[in-house]
């Protein structure tokens, strides 16, 4: 719930400001806890997208507390090895090498790399050694691009 209500906040601030949200992660840890949040745009991140990004974003939470107690707030680009956070995001990249890891595991195994081949209702579908799988999108606990240089 938590995740949402920072998505509902900190996504209409990107924007605002010309920028996607790509994806953001909340890492607590006690007194010590990390919003990370990733950027995007057309024609790329830049400093000081990421700068103005940062600034409001930060008098946006400032006023609306989502977070109990400090944190440390990080903007930055999704990168070449970007992580995908939402369905559509899969759809973008179909044709591209990804890693992926479940939650739980699927036909004996956590950890996938291959081919994204497509999106198939609420199933990711990855080409691996040949084989194919309909991986249940719910059950992707993490995914990244795998880059191509």
């Amino acid at each position: 719930m938590k995740q949402t209500r920072l998505e509902e906040l900190v996504g209409p601030v990107a924007e605002s400001l010309g920028c996607e949200l790509w994806g953001l992660e909340l890492h607590m840890q006690g007194k010590h806890s990390l919003l990370r949040i990733y950027i995007d745009k057309a024609d790329g991140i830049h400093l000081e997208d990421c700068e103005r990004v940062s600034r409001q974003v930060s008098s946006v939470m400032d006023v609306e507390d989502p977070i109990n107690g400090h944190y440390l707030l990080e903007v930055s680009s999704p990168g070449a090895d970007r992580a995908l956070y939402k369905i559509e995001h899969y759809k973008a990249y179909v044709g591209q090498k990804v890693s992926l890891k479940l939650r739980v595991g699927f036909e004996g195994r956590k950890k996938f790399t291959g081919l994204l081949k497509g999106v198939e209702g609420s199933e990711v579908v990855l080409e691996v050694d040949d084989d194919e799988y309909l991986l249940p999108y719910e059950l992707i606990d993490k995914a990244n691009i795998i880059p191509t240089y």
